[in-house]
């Protein structure tokens, strides 16, 4: 979980090849009205959320043990996940600012411009102690393998 640029999707689909299990990018999952909506640069509400969290839950549920790249940028989202997925375990990725900006940059995305970084930021709500999940600061400098041992150790620790 993270905002956009944090890696969610690279580090989840190495996560998920270095444990042997299934990913899904819940990017993948957005209805097409929440698709447009962000290309046009406009952040989603709640109301256009919800289906896409469900389906993401849906997701979780249909193949247990799935690594699943998905923001969860607030806590009511990742507990309407865990109302489908009770077992979750989330791992927050967190990136210096100067970082997401540089990426966000960078990169290509076909339907989150870098625009809406601060809204994302904005929404962040960090996972709390009584969650079930770790947060990890991401080091810029490290390799993506190094990020995916880390993740692993420090979910492995959880457990």
């Amino acid at each position: 979980m993270g905002v956009s640029g944090a890696g969610k999707s690279a580090v989840g689909a190495a996560l998920a090849a270095h444990l042997g299990r299934p990913f899904v990018d819940a990017d993948d999952l957005h209805p097409a009205s929440n698709v447009a909506k962000m290309a046009e640069g406009h952040p989603l509400s709640d109301d256009d959320r919800w289906p896409w969290l469900d389906a993401v839950g849906a997701a979780a549920v249909a193949s247990p043990g799935t690594v699943i790249a998905c923001s969860a940028l607030r806590r009511r989202y990742r507990e309407r996940l865990l109302l489908a997925a009770p077992d979750a375990v989330f791992v927050e990725l967190d990136v210096p600012r100067e970082e997401l900006e540089r990426r966000v940059r960078v990169r290509s995305h076909e339907f989150m411009p870098s625009s809406l970084l601060d809204s994302q930021l904005a929404t962040l709500e960090s996972l709390e102690s009584d969650e079930p999940g770790v947060a990890v600061v991401v080091d810029p400098g490290e390799t993506l393998d190094e990020l995916v041992e880390r993740i692993g150790d420090a979910v492995g620790k959880r457990s």
